[in-house]
């Protein structure tokens, strides 16, 4: 059975960093394309980024250029988006996807065939 695990969210103040994790069971991510998601309160699901472990090959919207950024780990199979400056706009349910296929363009929701639950992000001013 395959699995997308989301953990780190949780409470920050404006301007600090939180490392987020999306750990894989059933699959190996070097074999996939894996995004990142945020959906905030009452909007609608954003794309941040897409990574491919396999070559270090990253996109990222320009939401959160120069902010966050995404790693992988194939040992631990396991990616991971470090978001650093956060701001209270930031704030929302963090997700990771799992396309199959090594490319970070289109970058989005498109092909996407295993979603991790999510974990909370709140960022406070």
């Amino acid at each position: 059975q395959v699995q997308l695990q989301e953990s780190g969210g949780g409470l920050v103040q404006a301007g600090g960093s939180l490392r987020l994790s999306c750990a894989a069971s059933g699959l190996r991510l070097r074999h996939y394309t894996i995004a990142w998601f945020r959906q905030a309160p009452e909007k609608e699901r954003e794309v941040l980024g897409c990574i491919t472990s396999s070559d270090d090959s990253t996109f990222y919207k320009d939401s959160v250029k120069g902010r966050f950024t995404m790693s992988s780990d194939n040992s631990e199979n396991t990616m991971y988006l470090q978001m650093d400056s956060l701001k209270p706009e930031d704030t929302a349910v963090y997700s990771c996807a799992a396309r199959p296929g090594i490319s970070v363009r289109p970058c989005g929701p498109w092909g996407m065939e295993y979603w991790g639950k999510g974990t909370l992000v709140t960022v406070s001013t």
